[in-house]
């Protein structure tokens, strides 16, 4: 008799993730269709094909399963377990000794793997794929890489950056960001111009730039000197994932980037809260996906025993959209009052678990 509970466990998971994948699949597949019919119109425009429009909307599978993986969580329990309400099994199950809590685990449990794989995805191959996916998009305009670049600024302590082109640059597996036509302005503490150095083209190497065709002119205090240098190493903090974050959507990069761009715009006394608030939405992203589940398992013992699908998607849908909204306020209050992003992140699902809680014990009692 022992063995009973975990063949339940299996039993309520398999039915939930079964109906997690469906309510899944068809968010992605509806969201992909109007995407790709949105590059459709596209076509056409410099060398942009209809190949193209394939690969670039493909390479965004990844990320589009990882936005929409929350949503198909929430409207999945509620179909698994609105399903087993509707046919009494909940209740058979509960007769044999069964907690509304231990169903509740049983139900989310699955979703924790699913959950951590959705993880890994937004770190590799998310941002990998939306990448490539601009990469593609760029070939509408031939200019579109001295375009993303043009009168690109950077700044690093004293040293202010100015390129006017550039583009990523690969051979064999070394890659690396190349600026042309670049100008490097010092500057010491007290606002002085120390020196400006014409540089023809600048390399992103690992750790360090390489500056080729260096033309320096520096300021004194009583006299001003020119030289010129073939190849010239700069030792600087300034790294391509800080200069990436000027022309690339936060949402577009893994968190690694994400915190080499905060602790660069901070050192620099920039504004950092766009990168803050994507940051932070991706540690939170597992419990805020818990948070939804267990908030709405209440519902699948009670609203939802009766009524088809309809009611249930509908349920799921207004769980994800509230929390969503909440979500979007805390954060754009911590933007504007300037106060934690955790906080901010952290509030929604703690009101969504705290509801959840609330919930179980009312309709326990």
């Amino acid at each position: 008799m022992k063995h009973w509970p975990r063949l339940h466990d299996s039993y309520i998971a398999s039915v939930v993730l079964t109906s997690v994948l469906l309510a899944w699949g068809v968010l992605l597949g509806l969201d992909v269709v109007l995407a790709f019919a949105g590059e459709m119109s596209n076509v056409g425009q410099g060398a942009y094909t209809v190949n193209h429009a394939i690969a670039a909307t493909g390479l965004t599978i990844p990320s589009r399963a990882y936005g929409l993986f929350p949503t198909a969580s929430v409207i999945g329990v509620l179909l698994g377990l609105g399903q087993l309400a509707a046919s009494s099994e909940l209740t058979a199950l509960r007769a044999l000794g069964l907690s509304r809590r231990r169903l509740g685990v049983s139900a989310v449990l699955m979703l924790l793997v699913l959950t951590a794989l959705m993880v890994v995805n937004g770190e590799t191959l998310a941002p990998w794929g939306d990448e490539r996916a601009q990469d593609i998009k760029s070939v509408r305009h031939s200019d579109m890489v001295v375009s993303r670049y043009s009168g690109l600024w950077a700044r690093e302590g004293g040293m202010f950056l100015n390129a006017r082109s550039g583009e990523p640059k690969q051979r064999g597996n070394d890659r690396w960001l190349e600026l042309r036509g670049v100008r490097l302005f010092e500057f010491a503490e007290d606002g002085r111009l120390r020196s400006v150095a014409n540089v023809d083209v600048a390399e992103h190497r690992a750790g360090h730039w390489l500056l080729h065709g260096v033309e320096r002119t520096t300021f004194d205090a009583k006299s001003v000197r020119r030289s010129k240098v073939g190849e010239e190493r700069w030792n600087s903090r300034l790294d391509e994932s800080a200069l990436a974050s000027s022309v690339t959507k936060p949402g577009n990069m893994a968190s690694s980037d994400l915190r080499a761009s905060i602790d660069y715009r901070k050192r620099n006394s920039l504004e950092s809260a766009d990168f803050e608030s994507v940051y932070w939405s991706r540690w939170f992203y597992p419990l805020n996906v818990l948070a939804l589940c267990l908030a709405a398992i209440p519902f699948a013992f009670g609203s939802l025993r009766s009524g088809g699908y309809g009611k249930r998607v509908f349920v799921g849908i207004v769980f994800a959209l509230g929390f969503w909204v909440l979500q979007l306020v805390f954060s754009r209050l911590a933007g504007i009052y300037r106060f934690d992003f955790r906080v901010a992140y952290a509030l929604p699902p703690l009101i969504m678990l705290a509801v959840s809680y609330l919930m179980f014990r009312r309709r326990s009692s």
